[in-house]
């Protein structure tokens, strides 16, 4: 079907279908990860940040394109996965940044948007690998460039964007050797072409479905991660800071949450300055959202004189569904039933993510804020434990098969009253979600990322941490701590492959060495024995376990007593760490 532009409601369908597809085939993506392990999660990442976006761009997408890509770049961004869900959402917020001012693309434009988003995903990252779904993403808007000059047809455009995506991602095992040596071809770019074929189905047939809500692999919340842990934390339901005050220290004590008509009452289409309106809330109040349109503004506000606050609103329209709470009064009975105080609920669900972020912040007065905050990623109750026994605030729940949100990052770090805060992702695929996240509060809060990649390490850098410390000095002890730690883990393949010259059949056990597949036995015993022989090759002095769900404590045993009797001089300490998928995870230091 000829097309000689995209306008707003085209690119929804695209969207739509884009995400349609990708959501179909996440597991085949999920399949193509390099490590034959059970938890490769590149199409669980990119569909649950696919789903983010098409959630908000459902939710408020109107308009011309450049609007519409706007909103799927918000949602993008703040439900961005892993890796590749990270660099997903810069690809589309390149895009919107070109297309903001267009209601409709022609087919230099939509080239030119396509390679704007590869310029903003590269920037994004800070060692750019080829032959990944930059690679692909990169040649596809290369060649729509090239090939936009030689039609007008939006269509056959997308037609050879998609051709040349997938003679891209067909060379990538050329660009990465790994890829080839296992013989896939890399996953996130699987899941870009999945997303243009999505386009294309559109383009060619007038058609896209909307992506369901099925569950998705990663989701489910194990027995381990039960409500009495504390304190974990669930992505949507982050640790109140309220429980720190005072009743009496609720100064702006009325939440206040309403609507203004402005095509009503007396002052209706009166001229509206929002820097203005914002200026004569914050005399009598905080945590302000003001969010205006041409109809409609959307109002949040704390406030110790709600009767001002209201006198203002109505200089400008109509007031509708007001919503007024006496928060001392919240705070007082849910102190008295012995609960936490609770958030309030949100009335503007549709409110944009960087407002919300606004009304999530720690309401705490600056002298009464402690030096310093801790998130890590954890998953096995076991684990959450000893980060808690470490001092860290906020353990948020996820892993290689659950990675946490930049919005989950953003949520836990509003909920630390302390004046920096420290990130431990410990997974080398959430390191980049928690990096966006503190990009996004850049000049709100001050937030370093300690880039762990493993539990061990993570757990190494908490102990490096010392209060009385600067910020400076601290970073360096916990990233000296990090480089000084190998990590060992032992899972189970899922398929049968050839990796290093190591013959994996799946269903045997698979030990990984900082990364890399050293081990592969039809025992646990003689899988952990042959890991921790390589790990243990210089010498080292103290090894920890930290001993997964599914391992059996006479295996346990076993292993420490091999330890001792192979490796006198080594100290070992075993944890619970509950763990899932991995039976063990190894941590070895000097």
């Amino acid at each position: 079907m000829s097309k000689r532009s995209l306008n707003g409601t085209d690119f929804t369908a695209m969207v739509l279908a884009g995400a349609e597809r990708l959501h179909q085939h996440a597991e085949h993506v999920n399949s193509l990860n390099v490590f034959p392990v059970p938890d490769g999660d590149t199409g669980t990442n990119m569909n649950l940040t696919m789903t983010a976006g098409v959630t908000e761009l459902k939710n408020n997408g109107t308009g011309g394109i450049g609007t519409r890509a706007g909103v799927l770049s918000k949602g993008l961004l703040m439900g961005a996965r892993g890796n590749s869900g990270v660099i997903l959402s810069q690809l589309f917020r390149g895009f919107a940044r070109y297309a903001a001012s267009y209601e409709e693309l022609n087919t230099i434009q939509f080239a030119a948007a396509l390679q704007s988003g590869v310029d903003t995903a590269y920037k994004a990252v800070v060692k750019p690998v080829e032959g990944t779904i930059l690679t692909v993403a990169k040649e596809a808007a290369k060649h729509a460039v090239f090939y936009a000059r030689r039609t007008t047809d939006i269509t056959e455009l997308m037609t050879e964007v998609l051709a040349k995506a997938k003679e891209a991602l067909a060379h990538t095992p050329e660009l990465l050797p790994v890829l080839k040596q296992v013989g896939v071809v890399d996953s996130g770019g699987q899941g870009l072409v999945y997303i243009y074929e999505g386009f294309l189905q559109v383009l060619t047939n007038g058609t896209g479905t909307v992506p369901t809500a099925a569950p998705v692999q990663g989701q489910a919340v194990t027995a381990n991660e039960s409500a009495s842990a504390a304190p974990r934390v669930a992505p949507d339901a982050p640790i109140s800071a309220q429980a720190r005050l005072e009743t009496e220290d609720i100064e702006f004590l009325y939440d206040m949450e309403f609507f203004i008509n402005r095509t009503l009452g007396e002052a209706k289409d009166t001229p509206f300055n929002e820097d203005q309106f914002r200026e004569a809330l914050s005399k009598n109040g905080d945590s302000i959202i003001v969010i205006a349109d041409d109809e409609v503004i959307k109002v949040h506000v704390h406030s110790k004189a709600p009767g001002e606050v209201l006198n203002l609103a109505l200089r400008h329209g109509e007031i509708t569904q007001i919503h007024i709470l006496n928060m001392r009064e919240q705070h007082r009975d849910l102190l008295s039933a012995g609960m936490d105080a609770a958030p309030m609920p949100e009335l503007f669900a549709d409110i944009p993510a960087e407002s919300l972020r606004q009304a999530e912040r720690a309401e705490m007065p600056a002298d009464e804020l402690a030096p310093y905050g801790f998130i890590a990623v954890a998953s096995g109750q076991g684990i959450s434990d000893i980060f808690t026994s470490l001092g860290v605030d906020v353990v948020l729940s996820g892993g290689q098969t659950m990675n946490p949100s930049t919005e989950d990052f953003v949520k836990a770090i509003h909920s630390i009253s302390a004046q920096h805060i420290f990130v431990l992702p410990n997974n080398s695929n959430i390191v980049l979600a928690a990096q966006q996240a503190r990009d996004l509060l850049e000049g709100e809060r001050e937030v370093t990322v300690i880039p762990s990649k493993s539990i061990p390490q993570g757990i190494a850098a908490a102990f490096a941490f010392q209060e009385e410390e600067s910020v400076e000095s601290n970073s360096d002890s916990m990233m000296n701590a990090v480089q000084h730690v190998r990590t060992g883990q032992v899972t189970y393949a899922v398929r049968d492959t050839v990796f290093d010259d190591l013959e994996i059949t799946a269903g045997h056990y698979i030990g990984i060495a900082d990364s890399k597949i050293v081990a592969t036995e039809a025992g646990l015993l003689e899988t952990s024995q042959v890991l921790l022989s390589r790990m243990l090759e210089g010498g080292d002095e103290i090894v920890t376990i930290l001993v997964g769900e599914e391992s059996t404590p006479e295996m346990t045993n076993t292993l420490v007593a091999w330890i001792h009797e192979n490796y006198p001089d080594v100290e070992v300490e075993t944890h619970s760490g509950g763990q899932p998928i991995y039976y063990y995870l190894f941590s070895v230091e000097s």
